[in-house]
């Protein structure tokens, strides 16, 4: 599903992201793992348009992606999510998701006077979808409320849902579990596996090794913008260079 070969992303003389050779599988959930500074969100940019690499290439279900700004990569079919949520704050939780399809009708302002009738089939289409993944992401009670009035984990899962509506083959998870109280995050998982059961495909930064130990395999992990360790959970916590790299403090 997702090749990189080589990848270099730079900052001056710094290398954030120094020569990533990674693959996800189709229908895997892979995580992510390393200290923090290890490059990790630095490399979900370069994946996902945010930055352009230095160097390499990056392929997403057999197109070269990169260098293609963040619209043309979601347009292709890999969506993600950020540490911190960024939802449109004085918009409500529906209006957030239905935001989401591209070319929407009613986005040229003149089929809204031409053709009216097919302006409001495609948004009650959109309006329809959209509460059906408000209703899969367990916030339907909040369908109404201002995405700023919503808590942490609500957010989380608000930015699950507006991934979800544009039917990705790819998702990428940036911490999903920060900040997300017990009940919520055991929801996040189970809608995680739900989905990968429905062909999704997960990439996944997490520190929160419970959470990598009952989703992820593979796992890669990064330290100092190079991949350390490509293989299951539960050999990355035994492996001493990943032990090493984590400073001791790595869960057992």
């Amino acid at each position: 599903m997702l090749e990189l070969n080589g990848v270099i992303k730079t900052f001056g003389g710094f290398h954030a992201v120094d020569g990533i050779d990674m693959t996800v599988a189709d229908g895997s959930i892979t995580g992510l793992i390393g200290p923090n500074g290890a490059g990790k969100t630095t490399l979900f940019n370069t994946i996902s348009g945010y930055y352009r690499p230095n160097g390499g290439e990056i392929h997403l279900d057999g197109q070269r992606i990169d260098g293609r700004p963040p619209h043309r990569v979601f347009a292709s079919g890999l969506a993600r999510t950020f540490q911190i949520p960024k939802p449109f704050a004085e918009m409500t939780v529906l209006e957030n998701v239905m935001l989401v399809p591209l070319n929407q009708t009613g986005e040229k302002f003149w089929t809204n006077w031409l053709s009216p009738g097919r302006v409001r089939a495609d948004e009650m289409a959109i309006r329809e979808k959209a509460g059906e993944i408000i209703e899969f992401c367990g916030l339907q009670r909040v369908i109404g409320d201002l995405a700023n009035t919503l808590s942490g984990g609500q957010l989380k899962l608000l930015e699950l849902a507006r991934v979800l509506m544009a039917d990705p083959k790819l998702i990428l998870l940036d911490e999903p579990a920060a900040g997300v109280n017990p009940s919520l995050m055991d929801m996040l998982v189970e809608k995680i596996k739900t989905l990968n059961a429905r062909g999704h495909a997960f990439l996944i930064i997490e520190h929160n090794m419970d959470l990598v130990m009952s989703l992820c395999d593979p796992v890669v992990v990064m330290a100092q913008g190079k991949v350390i360790f490509n293989g299951t959970a539960v050999d990355a916590k035994r492996d001493t260079e990943v032990q090493d790299a984590y400073l001791g403090d790595l869960p057992t």
